[in-house]
């Protein structure tokens, strides 16, 4: 029988695999370095692989994906829009994601305290996102 802690956990990191992979792509079109759209693209890839794994685990355990909260995602799309449409450069781009990665990395931790009895195996797959947004942020800061 799986512990309430794994399904919790697991969903939380669903959640936040799918809001980084939203943010990314509300964005990716409007980078002008190639650098930095692979950078991003790379990113995005890793997220939808970890959700991808996620989303086996979640079936396996007879649980269902969990969607970014509604109100996450507008102000992010309504944050992510108002900046560009102040400031279209690639240091805005950054700015938005390095944001992101700060908030999903805070988020994630709280979880992984709030959560403490989740299995190994979930417990693993949220250090792992963690690595993911925290290698992301570190490069991104030559744009900022």
């Amino acid at each position: 029988m799986t512990n309430k802690d794994t399904l919790c956990l697991l969903k939380e990191c669903d959640s936040g695999t799918k809001m980084a992979v939203a943010s990314i792509d509300e964005v990716l079109d409007r980078v002008e370095a190639s650098e930095l759209k692979q950078l991003l693209s790379e990113t995005k890839e890793h997220h939808e692989k970890l959700g991808n794994e996620i989303h086996s685990l979640l079936i396996k355990h007879g649980s269902k994906d969990q969607e970014p909260a509604p109100m996450a995602k507008s102000m992010s799309w309504l944050k992510t829009n108002m900046k560009m449409g102040m400031d279209k450069s690639d240091a805005t781009i950054a700015d938005l994601i390095t944001d992101g990665c700060n908030m999903g990395i805070k988020s994630l931790y709280k979880y992984m305290n709030q959560y403490a009895a989740a299995d190994d195996t979930s417990k693993d797959i949220c250090k792992r996102l963690i690595s993911i947004e925290e290698t992301l942020r570190r490069d991104l800061r030559c744009y900022l």
